[in-house]
């Protein structure tokens, strides 16, 4: 019985760091924009460690990582190997990182108002895909 329970204990914390690892986010961002942060500050309330870099070139960051033009936000982020763009609720990354489809990433397009990090009345935030077999489909709506 000893040697199942240390097998078991080994097991667990050797999953430990893969899976805390999905929590880690890096979000590029315009020096300039102050929503980006608020984002920030919604992932983190959520349990994922956000590491926030300052870039000129946004566009650039976008481009390279294959987020289309119609889907874009102002801020950009990776998470457990995806894109996330612009202001996707935690709840979405949360999902995605569970189900784990073969797409590239989630995009919430332009700044809806009441999104996270977006200050005003809330409207519909469309959350839609980067990539895959249907991308632009949607994801979900907040």
């Amino acid at each position: 019985m000893k040697p199942l329970l240390a097998a078991c204990a080994l097991a667990l914390l050797t999953a430990v760091p893969a899976l805390a690892g999905d929590k880690d986010v890096t979000m590029w961002k315009s020096p300039s924009c102050g929503c980006c942060g608020g984002w920030a500050a919604h992932m983190e309330k959520n349990g994922y460690r956000v590491k926030s870099v300052d870039v000129d070139d946004i566009d650039r960051i976008k481009k390279g990582l294959g987020v289309p033009p119609a889907l874009a936000s102002c801020h950009t982020a990776k998470v457990g190997g995806y894109v996330v763009e612009g202001h996707v609720p935690a709840e979405a990354v949360d999902r995605l990182l569970k189900e784990k489809p073969k797409v590239g990433g989630l995009a919430s397009p332009g700044m809806p108002s009441g999104s996270p990090g977006m200050e005003g009345p809330k409207e519909d935030n469309v959350v839609r895909v980067i990539g895959g077999a249907n991308p632009g489909s949607v994801f979900a709506t907040y």
